[in-house]
């Protein structure tokens, strides 16, 4: 990553140095996973589609850890894998999109609150924004080479309301918590890497 690209990383002390934590990723990028693996303070687990684990890559992605899901369905293997990550102290990676869009947290899915909810595990929001980035644009190619890439990671926050509740409604309110601060975090890191309008 810092060979082919320029990342800046800030607010990486934000990351809990120990225990399970999940980082919330904004994905516009074909290398947001990759960037993110590289630039955080702690070695992240992923999960990532079946589709990725074809040929030498297959091996190489379950040697350093990350996790095969299925799309089509719900995948309970990758489901219990995610969770164990999570159950050993570690840091699980997501794209609470589901996969890359418009990098925007405008569209969540509710898997990142059933892992927050059900772990207990603290949520830091992380944006990753590339040189190519426009608001409101979908981007499909990568960043230039050599072009800035900034990762910037918010403050941690719970995702549950404290009830320990596992209910639909509980996880529908955790979800709008969750976009309302990863949403506000992205914005933010807009403004303070310069990138906002």
């Amino acid at each position: 990553m810092n060979g082919l690209w320029s990342p800046r990383v800030l607010g990486a002390w934000r990351v809990p140095s120990a225990g399970p934590v999940i980082l919330a990723v904004n994905h516009s990028h074909a290398i947001d996973g990759p960037m993110l693996m590289g630039t955080a303070p702690r070695p992240v687990h992923f999960l990532i589609k079946k589709e990725a684990f074809v040929g030498p890559l297959g091996p190489f992605l379950r040697g350093i850890g990350q996790l095969e899901v299925d799309r089509s369905g719900t995948d309970r293997t990758a489901v219990t894998g995610a969770l164990g990550v999570l159950e050993r102290g570690g840091v699980l990676g997501i794209f609470p999109e589901g996969t890359r869009g418009e990098g925007d947290f405008s569209a969540l899915r509710a898997g990142l609150a059933y892992f927050a909810v059900r772990s207990g595990a603290p949520v830091v929001p992380v944006a990753i924004l590339g040189s190519t980035e426009r608001p409101g644009r979908l981007i499909t190619a990568l960043p230039p080479l050599r072009g800035r890439v900034d990762v910037v990671f918010g403050e941690a926050f719970e995702a549950g309301d404290g009830s320990g509740r596992r209910t639909r409604t509980a996880l529908d309110e955790a979800t709008l918590r969750i976009q309302d601060r990863l949403t506000a975090h992205l914005e933010n890191a807009r403004r303070l890497t310069g990138r906002a309008g």
